[in-house]
């Protein structure tokens, strides 16, 4: 699940096929990666869904965000189709980005010993980057009027949710 117009730089190491409307593409596949949905239709959910239940596999998700801010709106984004997914499956998928740990065990490994406690997890999100941040062990900083919030007040969610952000910015 991607937008094969944004590029392959960052896969073209794997043997990857961008999933359209070829359910042959889907029943061939040995697993599936969720990077982004621009693209991505009831449709190819559908035909995901079909291939999985003839033959489960492996479904790894590079992005679990559920929704993300546009300009004008909020787009659905891979975690969403991800849960519909392990809902009409019961497939499991494996998360990799924020909030789950993983993610940060691997930005960590290069680095070798990291001081938490002096590592900062800087982002717009409070379910994603903030949450995510503290599971982690790190302080963190919410960027207040910028990406998720612009132009609104993060006191009501940060009570609403109770995730506390150690600092929050303006702008980032």
């Amino acid at each position: 699940m991607a937008a094969e117009s944004l590029g392959r730089e960052d896969i073209e190491a794997f043997d990857m096929t961008y999933l359209a409307e070829d359910s042959a593409q889907y029943d061939a596949a040995e697993a599936f990666v969720l990077l982004g949905s621009a693209v991505w239709t009831e449709v190819r959910q559908d035909l995901l869904e079909a291939s999985l239940r003839r033959a489960p596999r492996s479904v790894y998700v590079a992005n679990p965000d559920i929704v993300a801010p546009r300009e004008t709106e909020f787009s659905t984004e891979p975690g969403a189709f991800a849960h519909r997914l392990a809902d009409a499956t019961g497939i499991e998928p494996q998360f990799f980005d924020k909030p789950f740990g993983n993610i940060f065990d691997l930005a960590f490994a290069p680095l070798g010993k990291v001081d938490k406690a002096r590592t900062l997890m800087v982002g717009d999100s409070l379910h994603t980057d903030i949450f995510g941040g503290q599971a982690a062990g790190l302080k963190t900083a919410l960027i207040a009027d910028y990406g998720f919030f612009a132009g609104h007040n993060v006191a009501d969610p940060i009570a609403a949710s109770r995730i506390e952000p150690d600092y929050i910015l303006k702008r980032p």
